[in-house]
């Protein structure tokens, strides 16, 4: 048995002595079923698996940073999930189980190798299935963060599409698992997606909670985090709202550019459960819920319908001058997290030809920097119960509503960064062309700023380095940036030759 924190702890320590998954429902939640019948028996977990896993998300070597990586299969019976309430849009669902299947899935573990070096901290990552393939897209977004502090990270196929293909394949490639490689991942079996919250859970248990295999290799978790992004993020909010309660494995969830919806809890090949146009999350759950939303999720995705207050155990952080998708998640997993140029507002077409190849130059603006300080504050407040501190929405005017834009066309309100404080460039979460790839209306855009407009700005260069460093400092102070990342900022500040003309 785990020790509990004061604040929340491992939840799933409460109720594994007789089995992985047994799963307990407390007295808040009287709606509800008061206990979810037991799996009919336990996974089986196999591996560490020879060979590199195939996952596009380190383009370092990990033993370089004292991390280290393995993959294992895990295969068993899943449980599917009906309703026996009607679905509202606040969130407050009431399920049970519908039915079994078999699963034979895989789970990729990054680790620190020194036992010393781990925080405590497991991030689980529901692997996102968008382009076509498993993606990381929060481990490459935050994982300088993840590293320095000592985290472990475990990413989860979860989903169908990532191993047989099918489901939204927005890069129209043919990169699903058993496509990339048949021979490692052809025994690989996924009986839908009316399972996948199930497999979530079942991965995490046996991680958490080993038997004949431990996938942390001795490591001694106290706290674990559910994380995902974009429709990944979707999911994630239908099992914040219908599984977790039940569930209680996870200490805290980290949702990341979601849209207004969320997935459904039950579709094809079992009966569709359609879910509200809305959905909002459930304001009684047992563990915090720390949301991360761009611009682009207002509008092209929804989000701004969702919109919900702060509350006991949910923060909605925006941020001014980020898109949905952007150069760093397509070039972010090289980042050692010491490299200024990182920092870098720059343009560029086509960072992936054949892939994403837009007609305007994408986002590069700070959505990586604020995403590492909104997940290193969720951990604070499961770890602590300090709750991270409330955040400006970002503008909203009109009819049909879009983003307030200041006279240089960046964002109001929202988070507050030197990208938009100290501006070089237009960012933006929208603007490129209809005639772009659908990958293309996610990635926004940027548009640096001519010589004259700098000079304007910024008559010498001292006056830009101070402008960013006022603005660093400032979010620093509101714990929207982590200090280490500031200081990169101000240090490609200081090396640019922004006033020097």
């Amino acid at each position: 048995m785990f020790k509990s924190k004061p604040a929340y702890g491992l939840r799933s320590a409460l109720a594994v002595s007789t089995s992985i998954l047994a799963v307990t429902v407390m007295t808040a939640c009287s709606s509800m079923s008061s206990k979810l019948p037991e799996p009919t028996h336990r996974p089986l977990v196999e591996g560490p698996v020879f060979g590199n896993p195939a996952l596009h998300a380190v383009e370092f070597d990990l033993a370089k940073v004292g991390y280290q990586q393995s993959e294992y299969f895990i295969s068993g019976k899943a449980r599917s999930f009906v309703n026996t309430q009607p679905l509202q849009s606040d969130g407050k669902w009431a399920v049970n189980v519908a039915d079994e299947a078999a699963f034979n899935t895989r789970f990729v573990v990054f680790r620190p190798t020194d036992a010393a070096k781990f925080n405590g901290t497991v991030i689980f990552e529901w692997l996102n299935v968008s382009g076509g393939s498993d993606a990381a897209a929060d481990w490459v977004t935050t994982h300088t963060e993840l590293i320095r502090k000592g985290y472990a990270w475990v990413g989860v196929s979860a989903q169908k599409a990532g191993i047989d293909g099918g489901g939204i394949n927005m890069s129209g490639l043919k990169v699903y698992l058993k496509a990339l490689n048949a021979k490692r991942y052809g025994a690989l079996v996924h009986p839908g997606d009316s399972y996948s919250y199930d497999m979530f859970s079942q991965v995490a248990q046996a991680v958490l909670h080993p038997h004949d295999v431990d996938p942390l290799g001795g490591l001694r978790a106290k706290y674990a985090l559910a994380v995902g992004e974009s429709q990944s993020a979707a999911r994630l909010t239908t099992y914040v709202n219908a599984i977790a309660p039940l569930t209680k494995i996870f200490d805290g969830y980290f949702l990341h550019s979601r849209g207004g919806f969320s997935t459904k809890l039950s579709e094809s090949p079992q009966s569709d459960i359609e879910m509200p146009k809305v959905v909002l999350v459930r304001d009684d759950l047992y563990a915090p819920v720390m949301m991360l939303q761009t611009e682009t999720d207002l509008f092209v995705l929804g989000s701004y319908t969702a919109r919900q207050p702060d509350s006991k155990h949910y923060r909605l952080w925006e941020v001014a001058g980020t898109a949905h998708a952007d150069i760093y998640m397509l070039k972010g997993s090289a980042d050692l997290g010491n490299d200024p140029n990182f920092a870098a507002v720059v343009a560029v077409a086509a960072p992936r030809p054949g892939i994403v190849e837009c007609s305007k130059p994408i986002n590069s603006g700070p959505q990586h920097f604020v995403a590492t300080a909104a997940l290193a504050a969720l951990d604070n407040w499961v770890r602590n119960g300090v709750a991270p501190a409330h955040a400006n929405r970002l503008e909203v005017a009109g009819d049909p509503p879009t983003v307030v834009r200041d006279s240089m066309g960046n964002a109001l309100g929202g988070i507050r960064t030197p990208y938009v404080d100290a501006p070089i460039a237009t960012l933006s979460g929208y603007g490129q062309d209809a005639n772009s790839s659908r990958l293309c209306t996610l990635f926004g855009t940027t548009a640096l700023f001519d010589r004259g407009t700098l000079a304007t700005l910024y008559p010498d260069h001292a006056t830009y380095v101070a402008a960013v460093n006022t603005s660093v400092d400032s979010a620093v102070t509101s714990g929207f940036l982590l200090q280490p990342d500031g200081d990169l900022i101000k240090a490609w500040a200081q090396a640019s030759d922004i006033g020097k003309h």
